[in-house]
């Protein structure tokens, strides 16, 4: 089975614009994510695509593999689909640009939910994360998701859910972390189907995927993700790769 790792990289940012270039350590915070999925040595080619002419020159000037893509495209997912037949993979994963810490342990978990899937039958898996701060539950930069009884995702909400209407019942909410592995051909249609409407209204990507019919696979870890979504984030994960909390065997 032939893996690859695709990192869709858009230098506008709504929330944090430029984030990408930002410095996270002694590189940018795009450099950092790239080298950080390339040496956990789980794929077979990485590459980053982006319709920066800055991150684009930028790679290159630092021997790093960049694809110049399209400027229209919704989000992440059309991005890296643009390219799918370029690489001769079974399957191609979405690594977000803002996730520089990745989590080596989750994305082989990812990886072994398709070689243990002799049918085919799985065709996009994920991951998520129990949420142990009441201020995850409440923001808008956080993904939360439901999952059913098989772990496959019902949906994906900047809300916190499910509601807690009566306020008398524990649960463990989810957060979803942003990193999804396709088969190729699913990648395909998915980037050809364009913007669904609960995809629009949310601005949160796989739920284009549950739109479509499509049955996500979500994998548990317990690796607390941080993506860098504001400059707070920014100045956090500084502080760990200054303390040397991080080693890019993707642990924290």
């Amino acid at each position: 089975m032939k893996i690859s790792a695709l990192i869709p990289a858009r230098y506008d940012s709504i929330r944090f614009p430029g984030k990408l270039m930002e410095k996270l350590g002694n590189k940018t915070v795009i450099q950092q994510t790239y080298e950080s999925v390339l040496n956990s040595k789980l794929f077979d080619e990485v590459s980053v695509v982006t319709d920066s002419e800055l991150i684009f020159n930028d790679l290159k000037k630092n021997n790093l593999n960049v694809l110049y893509s399209k400027t229209n495209h919704e989000c992440g997912t059309d991005r890296i689909a643009e390219f799918s037949h370029k690489f001769d993979s079974d399957i191609i994963f979405n690594v977000q640009g803002d996730e520089p810490f990745i989590d080596k342990k989750g994305l082989k978990a990812l990886i072994n939910i398709f070689k243990n899937d002799t049918k085919n039958k799985i065709q996009v898996a994920s991951l998520m994360t129990p949420i142990s701060d009441d201020k995850e539950v409440l923001s808008s930069n956080v993904v939360k998701v439901i999952v059913d009884n098989h772990n496959f995702a019902i949906y994906f909400s900047r809300h916190s859910i499910p509601f807690n209407q009566e306020k008398n019942h524990s649960y463990n909410y989810l957060k979803h972390i942003g990193v999804y592995a396709f088969r190729k051909n699913s990648l395909k249609k998915i980037g050809n189907y364009g913007l669904t409407k609960l995809e629009s209204i949310e601005k949160i990507e796989a739920i284009r995927f549950i739109e479509m019919g499509y049955k996500i696979k979500m994998v548990m870890t317990d690796k607390k993700s941080i993506g860098i979504d504001t400059l707070d984030d920014l100045k956090e994960a500084n502080e760990l790769i200054k303390d040397k909390l991080y080693d890019y065997n993707g642990d924290l």
